[in-house]
């Protein structure tokens, strides 16, 4: 048995003839093209696809009798049972109107991204076109819908991965979720922060437009993508004595430098960007804090998304620590 046999009878479809037998070269035909849409579009597919081949009876019968499912109206399965994930995302474009594409978290994942669950499959679609309504279909709608945005040939028909995470980003209720999809597509080497800072341009107006940029700034470094006013703010909101930036420390191989330092009480501060996530740069980190730490130092670690977004809590911290070693402010 072919490879090819194998996964058309692994979508339970038995091979097509005419009632009576009496052209059966139309059923080889029929079976060509069902295996032709198991290959490229996992079983799903609209009837128009096969129009010259099967009429809406033959393909009623097809559903009637277990041959194929009809997950939603002009949709059809080459089997009858669950749809997998990628097949729903099938359906959900396939049920859209002509020039849809998926977008969000659902395109990313199919590119690659790991780590989000999105809350449903994520569809855009033309603007003044029909919303297809289906359990667990988001329907956003786009002027723009070009190659510049979708891509030319992954299937399903999909935008392209920098276009995906902005819009992802942009449709959060929460920043802190909309800035790690943008930090997680740099850090999985799934885009480089160039091209999310084309497709924000691209995009326009959007929710959460500045953490987006904010985070593009975060995933190129750590403390120079923290503009100076916001750890500036911080140790002005607490009244906290003024630290070094940069402070220079020397170690035998060589010297480093703490982001901020409270040389007088031995208390500094590292800010993160999304270079900690890399495994090489994280055990850097963390070696440098271990050395700093053993000589009595206390260092506090925080995320620029911190810096920038929870400044209550790193200023309650860093009040805590600098109190803990004798300032009296």
């Amino acid at each position: 048995m072919s490879r090819l046999d194998r996964v058309v009878r692994g979508y339970g479809i038995a091979r097509w003839s005419t009632t009576d037998g009496s052209n059966p070269s139309r059923g080889d035909e029929l079976d060509a093209a069902i295996q032709q849409i198991v290959r490229e579009q996992d079983g799903v597919f609209r009837l128009d696809q096969v129009a010259t081949l099967v009429s809406w009876s033959m393909a009623d019968h097809a559903v009637r009798t277990g041959r194929w499912s009809r997950p939603h109206r002009g949709v059809y399965v080459a089997h009858n049972s669950d749809l997998t994930k990628r097949q729903e995302s099938w359906v959900c474009l396939l049920a859209g109107p002509p020039g849809s594409a998926l977008g969000g978290l659902t395109a990313a994942e199919l590119d690659g991204l790991r780590g989000f669950d999105a809350a449903g499959t994520y569809l855009v679609v033309p603007l003044k076109s029909r919303s297809p309504t289906r359990p667990g279909l988001v329907v956003k709608r786009s002027g723009e819908l070009t190659d510049g945005d979708v891509h030319p040939s992954r299937r399903p028909r999909r935008t392209r991965v920098p276009r995906s995470l902005v819009d992802a980003a942009s449709w959060q209720g929460s920043t802190g979720r909309a800035s790690s999809i943008i930090l997680a597509g740099v850090q999985q080497r799934l885009v480089r922060p160039d091209d999310l800072r084309d497709a924000l341009a691209r995009r326009g107006r959007c929710r959460n437009r500045l953490v987006i940029r904010q985070s593009i700034y975060d995933a190129e470094g750590g403390i120079a993508s923290v503009p100076e006013r916001d750890f500036g703010r911080i140790v002005r909101m607490f009244t906290l004595p003024e630290p070094e930036r940069q402070a220079v420390i020397q170690r035998s191989d060589g010297r480093f430098y703490l982001d901020a330092h409270w040389r007088k009480y031995g208390v500094s501060s590292e800010v993160h960007g999304i270079q900690h996530l890399e495994l090489f740069s994280w055990d850097a980190d963390l070696d440098r804090q271990a050395i700093v730490a053993a000589r009595g130092l206390r260092v506090l670690p925080f995320s620029s998304y911190a810096v920038r977004h929870r400044k209550e809590h790193v200023g309650r911290l860093l009040t805590e620590a600098l109190r803990n070693a004798g300032w009296r402010g």
